[in-house]
């Protein structure tokens, strides 16, 4: 997809902008910007219970390859726990900042092992700026190269994983749970000043010898690594799969673009239709457009904001965009591919080249 035209909307940014301040006006008048305690209470509680289930059961099966299962299991309740996570540092949980910072802070390095920190300062980021070109670290290489000028830079094993990219996306996922515990604990050792330093490390400490601890104390080395590997591989592919399809895709702005919000938020986001079930699955971001709008929403009210959003759009005609979840994974295979072809070497003979892959 080429570079982004903010010119595409026939409203002017000001009507766009004082129009977006009646729509926050809407939105708070509704109540939808309310604290839900009684449900993120609920659902931490039925976390525990599964993770406290999924401890019975390792128990239980001992010295068995069936323990792969529970790997697996946690893998997809340490990703809601993330989930649950994200929710606190956007201030969805509690009025109060501090406890929000508290229980994000809780969850992220004690429950799942990453530092809450750095993922603070690289989703503000995200959200100042979705897909903008050297703003959003949501789209620098990683890897995977999210622009073609990107992927034009790839040189050697690289580029040939990029010329395919839009195709190894999903299994290069399997890594991605080992890449963000790594990456994140790397970035408590940056230079300067990184608040809660020194508790995050610690915390994290305890989790992880807690946690490999029993893993390679109750089961066979060769197996408690195969443990370890399902469980990560499920994290990553889990928590991509809920975070690709919010905004690879769509449009990339370039760097000088000048845009206001509403527009920047809405055009470069993507929502997943499925209602209730695509929430729980994904943890709230298959209303990936109203959280970019109201981030302090409660999960509970966004499908009820996502009515309103969505009028608005049509009165503003501003494009709003939403597909099934299974689509979006492929307009994202699709789309990463299609980038990847500006890593192709320009003195390959596509006949060859071809043939050279069959």
């Amino acid at each position: 997809m080429g570079g982004f035209r903010p010119t595409v909307a026939r409203t002017n940014a000001p009507n766009i902008t004082q129009s977006y301040s009646a729509l926050s006006q809407v939105i708070r008048e509704s109540g939808l910007l309310a604290r839900t305690p009684w449900f993120y209470g609920a659902l931490f509680g039925g976390l525990v219970v599964a993770l406290v289930a999924a401890g019975f059961g390792f128990w239980l099966l001992g010295d068995s390859w069936f323990q792969l299962l529970i790997a697996g299991a946690l893998g997809i309740i340490f990703t809601q726990f993330a989930f649950l996570a994200h929710e606190a540092a956007h201030r969805q949980v509690f009025a109060s900042g501090p406890r929000n910072d508290l229980a994000g802070r809780l969850l992220a390095t004690l429950f799942v092992g990453m530092s809450y920190q750095w993922w603070m300062r690289k989703h503000t980021r995200h959200h100042a700026n979705p897909n903008r070109v050297g703003k959003d670290p949501d789209i620098e290489f990683d890897t995977i190269s999210f622009t073609e000028e990107s992927a034009a830079e790839q040189r050697g094993f690289i580029a040939w994983i990029t010329r395919r990219q839009g195709y190894l996306f999903f299994p290069l996922l399997t890594l991605e749970g080992l890449n963000l515990h790594v990456t994140s604990v790397r970035g408590l050792f940056a230079r300067g000043r990184v608040e809660g330093r020194a508790l995050e490390l610690a915390l994290i400490a305890v989790r992880f010898a807690a946690y490999l601890g029993v893993v390679f104390w109750f089961l066979p080395l060769g197996m408690a690594f195969a443990f370890l590997g399902v469980q990560l591989a499920v994290f990553g592919v889990y928590m991509g799969a809920s975070f690709a399809p919010n905004h690879k895709g769509m449009p990339i702005v370039p760097r000088d673009a000048k845009l206001d919000f509403f527009s920047k938020q809405v055009r470069t986001s993507r929502n997943i239709s499925g209602g209730w079930w695509a929430s729980a699955l994904m943890g709230g971001l298959n209303y990936q457009v109203e959280h970019h709008l109201f981030p302090s929403m409660p999960r509970p009210h966004l499908a009820r904001a996502r009515e309103i959003v969505m009028e608005h759009c049509r009165t503003m005609d501003v494009p709003y965009t939403e597909t099934t979840l299974v689509r979006s994974y492929g307009i994202v295979i699709r789309y990463l591919n299609r980038v990847g072809l500006a890593a192709r070497d320009p003195f390959d003979c596509p006949m060859v080249d071809r043939f050279r892959r069959v």
